[in-house]
């Protein structure tokens, strides 16, 4: 198995229902959750991605209380989830982290809830990701998804996860466990 994937949740540059460029607030849910999928799952690296130093402030307050003093203590599994996540300004700060760490640029892959022509099917990506030792980066949106410009940027863009009904909003929390899953079991 591939052990150079990696995974980040963008605040920032995402949509708001109207379609506007706006920057999310993290959620302690998504922190918690997307960091023990993260770490049941080999992720290498799980990236909180937020340039707004408050953000950020909160981010760090909460991984330190875990990975360190009473909280690791306290919860050694929780401990071993948050020593994954770290927090950056940036895409291109993940991107640059990840090179210095494998010598190699990352294979970029967004997720959207919304359907389009070019995506690629889970099959598919998994089956690459197991075939070779590339660095990967699955890239997950908040709010109302990831811009257009992330997801031109990206190699790759996975197909969306639909249910047997037409509702289709899932939380990323729920999305990242099920594509984790889905590409990595």
């Amino acid at each position: 198995m591939n052990k150079n994937v990696f995974i980040a949740l963008l605040h920032h540059p995402v949509y708001n229902k109207d379609g506007d460029i706006i920057t999310t607030t993290v959620t302690n849910y998504d922190l918690h959750d997307i960091s023990r999928a993260a770490k049941t799952y080999g992720i290498q690296k799980y990236y909180v991605v937020n340039q707004l130093k408050s953000q950020q402030s909160l981010v760090k307050r909460m991984r330190d209380y875990w990975t360190s003093g009473f909280g690791s203590d306290y919860n050694n599994t929780r401990h071993q989830a948050f020593k994954v996540m770290e927090i950056s300004d940036k895409l291109e700060d993940v991107i640059s982290d990840i090179k210095k760490m494998t010598d190699q640029e990352p294979i970029l892959v967004t997720t959207s809830a919304q359907s389009s022509k070019e995506t690629i099917s889970y099959a598919k990506i998994k089956k690459e990701i197991n075939k070779n030792n590339n660095a990967y980066l699955i890239i997950f949106g908040t709010g109302w998804g990831l811009s257009k410009e992330i997801i031109e940027q990206s190699d790759y863009l996975l197909e969306p996860i639909t249910g047997n009904t037409n509702y289709n909003h899932l939380s990323v929390r729920s999305a990242a466990s099920i594509i984790l899953d889905r590409l990595l079991s």
